[in-house]
């Protein structure tokens, strides 16, 4: 699949970049340094939908002919968000609360494309069960210093992080970060104009 204008990623996230080449989209990354805020009292399906929104709006008002691609995922326990955890000890504490049971993972995108006036979000959400993990097997993966950038303090495409997950229900690539299955949908059915017919 190709567009027919440029595509920004409005993320520095390395695991959205790998999984856009994966696609072949060709597309530039441009990521919103502005500090997430969590809205309070929101279902976190809303918050996803929302921060991807808040991560490409500005992003697509310096690129008013392409379309921008916002992203943002959050890890919910017993209707707790788990963020990315801030240091080591909150990530050993997240993997403990993880430990044996399933959580939820939610990834929200949004597509705004400035110059049609366009603004479109969706989400997605997957079942993730973790094994029993031992202390060492926590530490030992904090270690790595993988834990320190993902919510939930972990990532099910990391060598380590895989092995503590047994069992999944719905799409992986949510758990990835970008749920490639929703924005093919998205973008075959808000903004078919913008793809290469001939690709």
């Amino acid at each position: 699949m190709r567009l027919n204008v440029p595509l920004v990623l409005a993320s520095g996230s390395p695991r959205r970049k790998r999984l856009l080449e994966q696609l072949g989209l060709t597309f530039t990354v441009h990521p919103n340094p502005a500090e997430e805020v969590l809205p309070e009292g929101v279902p976190p399906s809303e918050i996803v939908e929302t921060l991807a929104r808040e991560k490409a709006e500005p992003i697509a008002r310096l690129h008013p002919e392409a379309l921008t691609l916002g992203a943002d995922t959050l890890v919910v326990l017993d209707d707790d968000v788990l963020g990315k955890p801030r240091d080591a000890a909150a990530a050993r504490a997240m993997l403990r609360r993880l430990s044996g049971r399933t959580h939820t993972v939610f990834t929200g995108i949004a597509l705004v494309h400035p110059s049609t006036g366009r603004s479109r979000a969706a989400h997605e959400a997957t079942r993730v069960t973790f094994a029993p993990l031992s202390d060492d097997e926590i530490a030992a993966y904090v270690a790595t210093g993988s834990p320190l950038d993902k919510a939930g303090a972990y990532g099910i495409q990391d060598d380590t992080g895989a092995l503590f997950i047994p069992r999944i229900h719905g799409d992986f690539f949510t758990v990835m970060g970008l749920p490639l299955h929703r924005l093919y949908r998205l973008l075959r059915d808000e903004f078919t104009d913008l793809i290469d017919q001939a690709s």
